[in-house]
C-alpha cells in the first residue's frame, strides 16, 4: 500500500521550505519514524520522518526545489508489518493554509491598521510591502517608505555570451537561511538609525574568579563556568536600568518589555542563528551556561525549534571566539539594541599611577538612535563594565 510522504506544518507564518537533502533513494528500505528528507526553511531545518516501515518508491521532489505545507514530497511502499494506522498520523492536507488565505492573513493580521489604511488611500497592495514589525508585522513607517521609494530603473542588459572564468567559478543556491539573514541585514539598515558606541572591560576579575571556583562549579552544576553567562547577568541589569534599550518601536508607539529574553548569536552548521534564553533576570549563573550549552548544542546539530528563535528583547554576539578585536554588530529588528563582544588581549594600562598589564576586551552597543539617545547607550555599557569588572555586585545583586 502507497503512503504519502508530506511536507509538515513548518511553524507560524512559514508556508514553504527548500528541500534540502534526502537521506534514502528510491528502492531504500526505510523504518517507522527514520528521518527521511531535510527540509530547510529561513528559520529552522526539519526531518521529515517515515509515517512507517516499508520501501521508498519515488520521489516528487529533488534536492533543491521548493515545496508548500501540504504537498506530497514522495510514496512510501508500506511494508507487510508496518501498522495500518500510521499513515493517518501524516498531516492531513486541511492543515496546510490555503493559498486564497494568505492575502487577508498578510493584510490584516500582518500590518496594523494604520497601515491598511494608509495602503488603501494610495491603493497599495500591502501584502508586497515588508514588515519591520515582530514577525515581519507591517507599519505605517512600512508603507509610507515603500510609497516614498523611487522607481528601481531596469538593470542594463547583461553582454551574451560565457563569463571568462567560468570554469574555475562555482555556482551554488543561497540557502533560505541565508536569503533570510540577507534581507534582515538590509531591513535593519534601512529602518532603523543605527549607532555603535564602545567601551573597555578589564577582565582580570571574572577570569580569576573562573579560575577559583571552575572546577568545584563544573563539578557541583555539570557545566563549565564561562563567560556568556556573566555577560548575560549584566546585560539584564544595564537593561532594567535603560529600558528603551530593551523595548520596540511600533509604529508610533514604543512598547517597552518587562521581560529579558536574551538572544545569544552562535554558528549553526548553516551559519549564523540567534537562539533566545528566557527570563535570563530568572537564572542564575549555572542555569544560564546550561541554558546557552544547550542552545549551542542544538543550532551545530540542526535541532533548533521555530520557539527557540522567536521573542528575544536583546542579543549578545560574541565575535572574540573567531578572534575579532573590534567591530559593529548590527541590530536584529525589531530589537533596539545588540552588545558585541570580543577577544581578550592583555594590553598595557594605568591603574594607581602605575602601567600595568592587564587582560582586556573591547565591548560595542549598537542602538537604534530613533528611541535611544547616546547617553543612554554609553552608560548602559559603563554599567555592564562595572558589573563585569567587579563581579560580586552580580552574585549579591546589588
Amino acid at each position: 500500500m502507497a503512503v504519502e510522504i508530506k511536507v509538515p506544518p513548518l511553524g507560524e507564518s512559514i508556508t514553504e521550505a527548500v528541500v534540502g537533502k534526502w537521506n534514502k533513494k528510491p528502492g531504500d528500505a526505510v523504518t517507522a519514524d527514520e528521518p527521511l528528507v531535510v527540509l530547510e526553511t529561513d528559520k529552522v531545518t526539519i526531518d521529515v520522518p517515515a509515517p512507517s516501515a516499508g520501501s521508498l518508491s519515488s520521489i516528487a521532489f529533488k534536492e533543491g526545489d521548493k515545496v508548500r505545507v501540504g504537498e506530497v514530497l514522495g510514496l512510501l511502499e508500506a511494508g507487510a508489518g508496518a501498522p495500518a494506522a500510521r499513515p493517518a498520523a501524516a498531516p492531513a492536507p486541511a492543515a496546510a493554509p490555503a493559498p486564497a488565505a494568505e492575502v487577508p492573513a498578510a493584510s490584516d493580521a500582518r500590518s496594523t491598521p494604520t497601515a491598511r489604511k494608509v495602503a488603501e488611500e494610495n491603493r497599495l497592495d500591502i501584502s508586497q510591502v515588508k514588515g519591520s514589525g515582530a514577525g515581519g508585522r507591517v507599519h505605517k513607517d512600512d508603507v509610507l517608505g515603500q510609497l516614498n521609494r523611487p522607481a528601481t530603473p531596469a538593470a542594463p542588459a547583461q553582454p551574451a555570451g560565457p563569463r571568462p572564468n567560468a570554469a574555475r567559478e562555482e555556482r551554488v543556491r543561497m540557502t533560505p537561511l541565508r536569503k533570510r539573514v540577507a534581507e534582515r541585514l538590509i531591513q535593519a539598515q534601512s529602518t532603523a538609525a543605527m549607532l555603535t558606541t564602545f567601551n573597555e572591560v578589564d577582565m582580570g576579575e571574572v577570569m580569576a574568579l573562573r579560575k577559583k571556583y571552575n572546577d568545584k562549579f563544573q563539578q557541583k552544576h555539570g557545566v563549565k563556568l564561562g563567560f556568556m553567562s556573566f555577560f548575560i547577568r549584566a546585560s539584564v541589569e544595564a537593561l532594567k536600568a535603560f529600558p528603551q534599550i530593551n523595548a520596540e518601536i511600533d509604529g508610533e508607539d514604543v512598547i517597552f518589555k518587562h521581560y529579558y529574553d536574551i538572544g545569544v548569536a552562535v554558528s549553526g552548521s548553516r551559519g549564523l542563528v540567534v537562539p533566545v534564553v528566557r527570563n535570563a533576570d530568572k537564572q542564575g549563573l549555572a542555569e544560564l551556561e546550561k541554558s546557552v550549552g544547550e542552545l549551542g548544542t542544538k543550532a551545530r546539530n540542526d535541532k533548533l525549534a521555530l520557539a527557540d528563535l522567536q521573542g528575544g528583547t536583546f542579543t549578545i554576539t560574541n565575535g572574540g571566539i573567531f578572534g575579532s578585536m573590534l567591530s559593529t554588530p548590527i541590530l536584529n529588528p525589531p530589537q533596539t539594541g545588540i552588545l558585541g563582544m570580543h577577544n581578550i588581549v592583555e594590553r598595557p594600562v594605568a591603574r594607581d599611577g602605575q602601567v600595568v598589564i592587564r587582560p582586556i576586551m573591547y565591548i560595542a552597543l549598537t542602538y537604534d538612535h530613533r528611541l535611544v539617545d547616546g547617553r543612554e547607550a554609553v552608560q548602559f555599557l559603563v554599567r555592564v563594565k562595572e558589573c563585569i569588572e567587579d563581579p560580586e555586585r552580580l552574585l549579591l545583586d546589588v
